[in-house]
């Protein structure tokens, strides 16, 4: 499998807010998405970035509010249909788009992508579903952003069926075949967002990939164990299952030190991840 790693956009916010004793300055958090080129079930995506929607969505109060607390920045260029054809994919050419939560910056274009099947933890949509929409600025929610043909085209996983795995991946134990082939093992990242999955992913060269969405804003969080700054209890859906689920991510990249953990708006990672596909621009080609 063909694993490239881009981003569609990023939004800025202080550092200490991320992680915890960090600068006062604000950095970028790219909204990371993944293109994976699959040899049988053929393009997939890992997330999709913001999209213009996003702008759309938030122009009126109080959804307005999202768009300062988290500014966003937003070139043409930076769309997933765009870096799409970059590659020479079209968006219908897209099969499956595995979402590893709800929040906007994860889902923004997946109304582009009028033909993939949407993979999710079930959780993570039906209590969004459920809940009224005064309490979606509260999820990092915005409606407008689903698809009208959602329910019709979502492949819900399911979660009657877990895996074990093996000691390649401890100290995660269960898992999810996402696909029936073991390549894609979907695991779930609990605290930050309801229903939060990640994924473990193997290229072709053998080098395995942990895409942990939002389970640590940056790497260095994961490396060294350190949490984000206590204000952000207030949009995670259980504090106390993120400090777990952090814990395991630090343990994991202790004793897997070769894999490539990749949170989803860690602008030092994922930069030097499109370096390597810079220099390197025919790896990803179809």
């Amino acid at each position: 499998m063909k694993i490239n790693i881009l981003h569609a956009g990023y939004c800025t916010a202080p550092e200490h807010i991320a992680i915890h004793g960090g600068r006062w300055r604000s950095i970028h958090f790219p909204a990371m998405f993944a293109l994976l080129q699959h040899p049988r079930f053929g393009l997939m995506l890992f997330d999709t970035g913001y999209s213009q929607r996003f702008f759309d969505e938030t122009r009126k109060f109080p959804k307005r509010f999202y768009r300062w607390m988290t500014p966003v920045s937003l070139h043409e260029e930076d769309l997933v249909v765009n870096q799409l054809t970059n590659f020479g994919i079209r968006p219908a050419d897209i099969s499956h788009v595995f979402i590893s939560h709800f929040h906007a910056d994860h889902i923004a274009s997946l109304p582009d992508l009028a033909r993939s099947r949407y993979v999710y933890m079930p959780h993570a949509f039906a209590h969004l579903r459920t809940s009224p929409p005064s309490q979606d600025m509260k999820h990092a929610f915005l409606r407008g952003l689903i698809p009208s043909d959602f329910d019709s085209r979502s492949q819900v996983v399911d979660m009657t069926r877990p895996i074990l795995l093996s000691n390649e991946y401890a100290p995660f134990k269960t898992g999810f075949d996402l696909l029936g082939d073991g390549s894609i093992l979907g695991v779930e990242l609990p605290g930050h967002a309801h229903g939060q999955m990640g994924l473990f992913v193997r290229d072709e060269n053998g080098k395995l990939f942990f895409f942990v969405a939002d389970a640590a804003w940056l790497k260095q969080a994961i490396i060294e164990n350190r949490p984000p700054h206590r204000i952000a209890n207030l949009i995670f859906s259980d504090p106390q299952a993120y400090r777990e689920t952090l814990g395991e991510l630090h343990t994991y990249h202790l004793t897997h030190p070769d894999t490539q953990v990749i949170p989803s708006h860690c602008d030092e990672t994922i930069r030097s991840h499109e370096t390597i596909q810079r220099q390197n621009p025919n790896a990803a080609r179809r």
